[in-house]
C-alpha cells in the first residue's frame, strides 16, 4: 500500500491538509450524521478478491483506486483525519458499480460506506468553482424528466441537420470541451413515440396490479423502451398503472451523496403510487431499481415516511424479477437472432438479478444466447460519472464494446438507459455495428410476433 503515506500526509503537512482545517472539513473527516460504519469497515480483511473486478482499479493499479484501498482512507477519515483532497480524488473516482461486493467473500458492505461517505463529501468538502458549476448544471437538469423533455427538440435537430456528424468529424469538441462532447457521443438518436396512457388494462385474466416507473432519461430518450415494458406486462396479465408527473425516484442523487434530495424524490414518488393499491411496483431501469430497493434505509430516520417507504420498497421490482416470478403466459413468438446479454452493473451486482433475463431471453424460439466476456467489469456509465470522468469512461466503453463486437451476436440487449448509450457510443468509435435493445423490447417483439426488423433496424 504505497500510497498510504502520501494519503496519511508524513512529515511535513501536505497541503491538502492545510487546507482541510482551513475550510472547516477537520478536524475529522466526518461528522455525525450517517458517518460510514466503523463496524462495517472492520469487515474488510483486505484480501484482495474485489482487485480484479474493479473497474478503477483495472485501469490504472493504484492501490487507493481499489476497494479495499477507498475502504482503508475511509477509515482515516473514521479514526480522525482530515478530509484531503487526495481522499476526495479516489472517493470521487469509484464508479459504485457494486462489482466488489458480488466479489467479496467476507460480506462487505462497500455500497452503504461508499454512499455514507459521498453523502459526508458533499457536505463537508470545498469542491473548486468549475467542478461545482458542471454538478450544478447536470442536477438540474438529469433528475427532471420535463427538462430533459424539452431538450428533444433541439438535440433531434442538431441530428437531422447533419450538424452532428460534422461536428464529431472535425474533433473540434473533444478538443476544448471534452463534457460537452461527452454527451454528444451518447445522446441516442431520437424516435417520436408516444408516451404510454396512465392505465393499461391487463390482456386476459388479471394476475396483478402493478406501478411503473418511467424514469428520468428513460422517458426522455427511450420512452419506446417504456411503451414496451408496459405492453409485455399487460400481455402477460398485470394491469399497470403510470401516473403523469411522478418524477424521479432518487438514485442519480443518492448515488452521488445527494442524499437531502434523493430523499425530497423519494418522498414524493411514494406519495404518488402509495394511493394506487398497487401490488407491485415494476421499474425497468438497473439504477432506478437498485435505489427503490433501498427506500427503507434512505427514509428510516423520517418518522412520517420510515415504515411507509419500508412497505413501498418491498414492492419493488424489476421487470425481469417479476416476470421471473409471475411466469409467462403469453405466447413466445420465434426471434432469429443472436443476442449479446449485457449485465447491467445495478442489476447484476447491486440486485443480484442475473439468471431472470436471461432465462427470458432463452425462451424465445430461434434467439440464441452469448455471454459476454469480463461481465463483471462496468462499460463506464454509471449513472453520470462517465460525464464526470470522460476519459476514464470513455477507455472503459472502448474494453466492454470490444468484448461485445468479439461475441459476433447482431443484438447487444441490457436493461439500463445509461448502459445502452454508453456502449452505442464505444462501438461508434471502434467503427463497429451492432444492434441494441432493452430486454422489454426483445420481449416486446417476441410476444407481438414483430419479427426481428424492429430490434436491428437502425
Amino acid at each position: 500500500m504505497a500510497d498510504v503515506d502520501a494519503t496519511r500526509g508524513t512529515g511535513p503537512t501536505p497541503p491538502d491538509a492545510l487546507r482541510a482545517a482551513e475550510t472547516g472539513t477537520g478536524p475529522g473527516a466526518f461528522d455525525d450524521h450517517h458517518p460510514p460504519s466503523a463496524d462495517l469497515l472492520s469487515d474488510c480483511v483486505h484480501c484482495g478478491f474485489c482487485l480484479a473486478t474493479c473497474p478503477t482499479y483495472v485501469l490504472w493499479g493504484e492501490e487507493m483506486d481499489s476497494p479495499r484501498g477507498r475502504i482503508h482512507l475511509i477509515a482515516q477519515g473514521v479514526e480522525g483525519e482530515p478530509l484531503s483532497d487526495s481522499m476526495v480524488t479516489h472517493f470521487d473516482r469509484c464508479l459504485g458499480c457494486m462489482a466488489c461486493v458480488t466479489a467479496c467473500p467476507s460480506g462487505v458492505r462497500y455500497d452503504r460506506l461508499i454512499e455514507d461517505t459521498r453523502a459526508q463529501v458533499e457536505r463537508r468538502y470545498p469542491r473548486t468553482a468549475r467542478d461545482r458549476a458542471l454538478r450544478a448544471a447536470i442536477f438540474a437538469v438529469f433528475p427532471y424528466p420535463r427538462r430533459l423533455r424539452l431538450l428533444r427538440g433541439p438535440l433531434w435537430a442538431y441530428q437531422k441537420s447533419g450538424l452532428q456528424r460534422l461536428v464529431a468529424r472535425s474533433g473540434l469538441l473533444e478538443r476544448l470541451a471534452p463534457t460537452l462532447a461527452t454527451l454528444d457521443a451518447l445522446a441516442p438518436r431520437l424516435r417520436g413515440v408516444p408516451r404510454p396512457p396512465r392505465r393499461v388494462a391487463a390482456r386476459g385474466a388479471r394476475r396483478a396490479v402493478v406501478g411503473m416507473l418511467t424514469g428520468c432519461v428513460q422517458s426522455a430518450f427511450f420512452p419506446d423502451v417504456n411503451s414496451a415494458t408496459a405492453r409485455v406486462l399487460a400481455a402477460e396479465g398485470c394491469d399497470v398503472l403510470i401516473p403523469s408527473g411522478q418524477g424521479c425516484c432518487g438514485a442519480l442523487s443518492v448515488h452521488n451523496g445527494r442524499r437531502s434530495e434523493a430523499e425530497r424524490f423519494a418522498r414524493r414518488l411514494i406519495d404518488t403510487f402509495e394511493r394506487t393499491g398497487m401490488d407491485y411496483f415494476v421499474v425497468n431501469a438497473a439504477g432506478c431499481g437498485s435505489s427503490l430497493k433501498e427506500y427503507g434505509e434512505l427514509l428510516a430516520d423520517d418518522p412520517a415516511y420510515a415504515s411507509r417507504a419500508a412497505a413501498f420498497a418491498a414492492k419493488v421490482r424489476d421487470l425481469a424479477e417479476l416476470l421471473a416470478e409471475l411466469g409467462p403466459v403469453a405466447q413466445r413468438h420465434p426471434l432469429p437472432v443472436t443476442v449479446a446479454y449485457h449485465d447491467a452493473c445495478h442489476l447484476g451486482h447491486a440486485q443480484g438479478i442475473r439468471t431472470q433475463p436471461r432465462a427470458l431471453l432463452r425462451a424465445i424460439p430461434g434467439l440464441e444466447l452469448r455471454e459476454i466476456a469480463e461481465p463483471e467489469i462496468c462499460c463506464g456509465s454509471a449513472g453520470v460519472w462517465n460525464v464526470l470522468n470522460p476519459e476514464p469512461a470513455a477507455e472503459l466503453g472502448d474494453r466492454k464494446a470490444a468484448a461485445v463486437l468479439q461475441t459476433g451476436a447482431s443484438l447487444l440487449v441490457t436493461a439500463n438507459p445509461g448502459c445502452l448509450m454508453q456502449v452505442a457510443a464505444a462501438v461508434r468509435r471502434q467503427g463497429g455495428e451492432i444492434a441494441l435493445a432493452h430486454t422489454a423490447q426483445v420481449l416486446d417483439a417476441s410476444i407481438r410476433n414483430l419479427g426481428t426488423a424492429t430490434l436491428t433496424a437502425e
